[in-house]
């Protein structure tokens, strides 16, 4: 039987059953991966520590994500996408029990890091089941159906962990991800197949990043588009408590809203991508977009008008839209036998950027405030719309 057999198949029903099962597993591994950013006022207002310090903390898991994505990758080149989620996620869950258990805040960072380590095979694993069980015409938006979980993990985090935190301290705000993750595991184990591969015997599969340099163009865009995405995601909660005097639980049903609304954007980019026939150049606007929305909100956030705060708002939406588009390319260029690395190094490099933007951005705000520190984010977006391989898209195709 073919990989296009096995395709027909499996009916429409249980297709979308493992997207939701993959995407739940995104979600969850997104509540731990980002969630100890929410943690970052408690951190700072009762356990003495700098913007920069608890933004050092909250960057932990970011770290231990970055380390070790392209060897799950690897894995999953070679074993599948099933025995790394359940690997992947029945790991999380028992490193978050520790980081919940643990005392003192050098523990705490240690066992962070390894919450993001374990938590960083759902990145490929749930990606490829994805590009592995939909059509080429239909892939775009269930990537972005599958994208969503993201910014919904980080919406669930901010909405629950940070009123957790407030009210019980930070270590309690982990049990929130930690549960999530083991229940994740059982969805995974009850629904999710390894998709079908063409059989590695009929030929060897060549490297796609030796002919052209449309992959590496990829990352660095991606690179660039997350600095002012986790600007927003790591200090759009403290901005609305410290400068706004919002409370905990206000700004953190805001921010996931916004993160809802931001799920949203990605299903229509992914849409849009499957509509135009092309990921690259909704990336290139998505670029542009949020360029101009970082640059927006700086300013009105500087003359503290009313609006910064709907601001905030678009901007997380926009600074989110890109990364299922690029995924999408990413898988679809590479292949069936190399995406797993492919997506293993795409997402190396957004968490190596991701890694440092809390604790540099915290030292930023810390010298010239919120306002200037997001307009300074709005360049990365705009530069980024000038690599965006389009014209190398059209090549390909």
């Amino acid at each position: 039987m073919t990989a296009l057999d096995d395709l027909r198949v499996i009916g429409a029903a249980r297709r979308w059953s493992m997207l939701g099962a993959s995407t739940l597993a995104q979600a969850s591994a997104a509540i731990m991966m980002h969630g100890p950013a929410f943690l970052i006022p408690v951190l700072h207002d009762r356990e003495g520590l700098s913007l920069a310090e608890a933004g050092s903390v909250a960057a932990a898991p970011t770290l231990g994500v970055m380390l070790t994505l392209v060897l799950w990758g690897v894995v999953t080149d070679l074993r599948g996408e099933r025995f790394v989620l359940l690997t992947g996620l029945a790991a999380t869950t028992v490193f978050g029990m520790a980081s919940a258990l643990s005392g003192g805040l050098v523990v705490l960072a240690i066992t962070l890091f390894l919450d993001g380590a374990a938590a960083a095979s759902t990145n490929a694993a749930s990606g490829r089941v994805v590009v592995g069980w939909f059509p080429p015409a239909r892939r775009g938006l269930a990537m972005g159906v599958r994208q969503m979980a993201q910014p919904v993990g980080v919406g669930v985090a901010a909405i629950s962990m940070a009123v957790v935190a407030d009210r019980s301290g930070a270590h309690a705000a982990l049990w929130v991800p930690t549960i999530a993750c083991g229940l994740a595991a059982v969805v995974v184990a009850v629904v999710v197949m390894d998709p079908p591969r063409p059989d590695p015997r009929e030929g060897t599969a060549p490297n796609p990043y030796r002919d052209n340099h449309y992959l590496t163009r990829i990352h660095g865009v991606s690179v660039l588009l997350v600095v002012p995405q986790f600007v927003v995601w790591t200090f759009a909660l403290v901005w609305l408590v410290q400068d706004r005097q919002w409370s905990p639980a206000a700004a953190g049903s805001l921010v996931a809203g916004a993160q809802v609304a931001g799920a949203l954007g990605r299903i229509v980019a992914g849409h849009l991508s499957d509509v135009v026939a092309s990921r690259m150049r909704p990336l290139r606007w998505v670029a542009v977009a949020a360029g101009a929305a970082m640059a927006l909100l700086g300013l009105a956030a500087g003359l503290d008008a009313a609006v910064a705060v709907p601001l905030v708002v678009v901007a997380t939406v926009l600074t989110v839209a890109d990364n299922g588009l690029a995924f999408t390319a990413v898988a679809e260029r590479a292949g069936p036998f190399w995406s797993g690395r492919a997506l293993g190094l795409q997402n190396t490099a957004q968490f190596t950027a991701a890694s440092a933007v809390p604790p540099l951005a915290g030292l930023a705000v810390t010298q010239v405030g919120y306002p200037s520190t997001f307009a300074l984010a709005a360049v990365f977006p705009l530069v980024a719309a000038a690599f965006v391989p389009v014209s190398e898209e059209s090549e390909l195709h």
